[in-house]
């Protein structure tokens, strides 16, 4: 796998995501949670064409930052790139922005794992 894949993802802001309806908070902002998810789910997607066959990868760590809130009707999204690979180990770098300019950044680690032996674990 090579260094320098990316992916953005996006969502919009509505009640179903913010502070008050994921219990992060009291107000009705893009709540820290979803920028989490939407984070991971930029990095997952990033490398999810180059994977084998029966294989995908699992969040193992997210530092993140959520420096802005972002209102109902905005619109977010993060973009992955995949800075460093170690094997199955991933490293991610991840920014995540509005139309007002970035509302948090996050270093995320990947793990490839085979579906079936990872559920089998379960």
């Amino acid at each position: 796998m090579e260094k320098g894949l990316t992916y953005t993802s996006k969502v919009k802001v509505t009640q179903a995501n913010t502070a008050l309806a994921l219990g992060s908070g009291d107000m009705e902002v893009f709540a820290t949670p979803a920028l989490v998810a939407l984070m991971e789910n930029a990095a997952m997607k990033a490398v999810q064409p180059e994977l084998p066959e029966g294989s995908t990868t699992v969040g193992a760590f997210i530092e993140t930052t959520h420096v802005k809130p972002s209102a109902l009707g905005e619109e977010v999204s993060a973009t992955a790139v995949l800075e460093n690979v170690e094997g199955r180990k991933l490293a991610f770098k991840v920014t995540a922005s509005d139309t007002k300019g970035v509302v948090g950044e996050a270093t995320h680690i990947r793990y490839i794992v085979d579906r079936e032996r990872f559920m089998s674990k379960l």
